[in-house]
């Protein structure tokens, strides 16, 4: 059997650049600040939730949303860098994903 003769592939890129567009229009100082800071957040499908998005530093969770129908990814990351913010600011913590435990009597 003959062998071929493999032809190299370049190697790939280390690093991802995205277009100077899309940095211009994704402005999140709250995010930023958070990231900066230690902080994380997580975006992507927590079951039975198709996609959510989380925000919390070390010490606590600041905001918990659910992505809306038709809502833009970026309108999520807008609407929680506001949440973050006002989790800061006014010590208002928003959840979306768990529902409110029943009042019993």
């Amino acid at each position: 059997m003959e062998h071929r003769k493999r032809t190299r592939r370049s190697p790939t890129p280390s690093s991802v650049s995205a277009p100077a567009s899309a940095a211009r229009s994704l402005v999140l100082p709250h995010i930023a600040a958070l990231i900066d800071a230690g902080g994380q957040i997580s975006l992507g499908a927590l079951d039975p939730i198709d996609c959510a998005a989380v925000a919390n530093d070390d010490d606590q969770c600041l905001a918990m949303l659910c992505r809306r129908p038709g809502e833009t990814l970026q309108q999520l990351l807008e609407r929680l860098d506001a949440a973050i913010d006002l989790a800061w600011t006014e010590d208002q913590f928003t959840d979306e994903i768990n529902s409110p435990s029943p009042r019993r009597r």
